[in-house]
């Protein structure tokens, strides 16, 4: 669970866990960092907990062990930023002050790459299931320290990943509920 506000000493969430993925390299030298991308991820699809989120961020998830991994996931190279598990755990993957790999192609208020610029979050949750209300809540502490850290960040530079590459990406999908997680930047239960 997210325990009270979250705090971000260079580049990294305290008091969460880090596990660093190889998935990430420099930002280009001016990025500002000002766009917050929220994802969500399942693996294998609509499965939630088990190793294999970790695994795939961190390249040390075995393709062979499920086919959906050894028809989709052979060579693939994917981080966040952080994720938020069902049950409001953080776990961080790459310094925030790095470029992840999450948004691929993307376009944001006319500007590509978005990857360049943002940070990206995945939700463990898929398109047609809620998340859960711990997610939510770790979600906006979450934000809420970004937007401090990075005051760049504000309300209107909060993103879907369906947003900024439209036709390609659904997620977080229907099921997110933005305003639940606006309430929640209003007013942190």
């Amino acid at each position: 669970m997210t325990p009270g506000p979250l705090h971000i000493i260079d580049g990294w969430l305290q008091g969460v866990p880090h596990h660093p993925s190889p998935n990430c390299d420099p930002r280009p030298p001016d990025a500002a960092i000002d766009l917050l991308v929220i994802h969500n991820i399942s693996l294998p699809p609509g499965e939630f907990g088990g190793p294999w989120i970790d695994q795939l961020f961190t390249n040390t998830l075995n393709t062979d062990v499920h086919p959906w991994f050894r028809d989709n996931l052979v060579g693939v190279e994917v981080s966040a930023h952080a994720l938020i598990r069902r049950d409001g755990e953080l776990v961080q993957y790459v310094n925030f002050e790095q470029r992840a790999w999450h948004a691929g192609v993307s376009c944001f208020d006319g500007r590509e790459r978005c990857n360049d610029f943002s940070i990206g979050i995945e939700l463990e949750g898929s398109d047609d299931r809620p998340f859960e209300p711990a997610q939510y809540r770790a979600l906006a502490a979450l934000t809420i320290a970004l937007m401090t850290s990075y005051p760049a960040i504000n309300r209107q530079r909060i993103t879907g990943h369906c947003d900024i590459a439209p036709g390609r990406k659904t997620d977080p999908g229907p099921c997110f509920s933005r305003p639940r997680f606006q309430q929640l930047l209003d007013d942190p239960e």
